[in-house]
């Protein structure tokens, strides 16, 4: 490990004792072990980042595909609609306007 051999490992816990004592000794192993942990995820997500996202871009793509499902039945619906010729009042002529009755 890095060229450390066992009395080298020994030398550097026992400064460390030196300097941050016996009570802070353990708070400094817990928060390097986490640092350490942090860092092998990172290296993870770096070198496998297609598995995670995959999961991730599976459910987006299936509402995806349902609104635009749905937007494409809409747009038939209209389609529909649209293909019958519209006039309105102001295009009768009055010979031709049909009857209202008035009371």
């Amino acid at each position: 490990m890095f060229g450390l051999h066992m009395p080298e490992l020994i030398i550097i816990l026992v400064v460390a004792l030196l300097i941050f004592g016996p009570k802070k000794l353990p708070e400094m192993g817990a928060s390097i072990g986490k640092s350490i942990k942090e860092f092998r995820k990172g290296m993870n997500e770096i070198s496998h980042p297609k598995e995670e996202k995959d999961d991730e871009v599976k459910v987006p793509n299936a509402e995806v595909q349902q609104r635009e499902l749905a937007s494409k039945s809409v747009n038939y619906e209209f389609q529909d609609v649209s293909a019958k010729p519209v006039q309105s009042e102001a295009s009768y002529s009055e010979a031709s306007r049909p009857e209202m009755s008035r009371e």
